[in-house]
């Protein structure tokens, strides 16, 4: 099946991906209140449930839903790159292929949540006291934010004679 697919069998961790960032969702709206907020460590790690109609840290949130067809178009666009990229990969390029499968399976996570719910549910709420709060985020967004640290770090990996690492 790998030769036959390629790379492409990395897709499974895309699926994977979108299942627990779904299943995580749903559970987090079946038993939280919007804006409940439960302490896992006490000023820095809270559970909460949370709706963002716009892209990450709320950008454009506060618009009139103009902006959630932009961003599941955005969405559709780069997961259609992601997967010919993917694709055409070859079998020496593992660590690319899961970086690219993170950043697929959390795209088309949160684009489920776009088209569907009409905003992105989000759950993690990581903080410092009552001082400093980071937007409030779920598991396709760690997907992606995992992926795309991977993605950047395949670019600085180069042989010793200093070329790139795609020459």
């Amino acid at each position: 099946m790998t030769a036959r697919f390629g790379k492409l069998a990395w897709l499974w961790l895309s699926v994977l991906v979108i299942a627990l960032d779904q299943a995580t969702k749903h559970w987090f709206e079946a038993n939280f209140s919007l804006y409940q907020k439960v302490e896992v460590i006490p000023d820095y790690f809270a559970w909460t449930l949370a709706y963002n109609t716009g892209a990450a840290f709320s950008f454009l949130a506060d618009h009139s839903g103009w902006q959630r067809w932009l961003f599941a178009a955005i969405a559709i666009g780069v997961s259609v790159v992601l997967v010919v990229w993917l694709k055409r990969l070859k079998a020496s390029e593992t660590w690319l292929a899961v970086a690219l499968a993170l950043v697929l399976g959390g795209a088309l996570g949160n684009l489920y949540d776009r088209v569907v719910l009409g905003h992105v549910v989000d759950f993690i709420l990581v903080h410092w006291q009552n001082r400093w709060y980071f937007p409030a985020f779920n598991i396709a967004d760690s997907a992606i934010t995992v992926g795309a640290v991977m993605l950047a770090l395949d670019m600085f990996k180069g042989n010793k004679t200093g070329e790139s690492a795609h020459d």
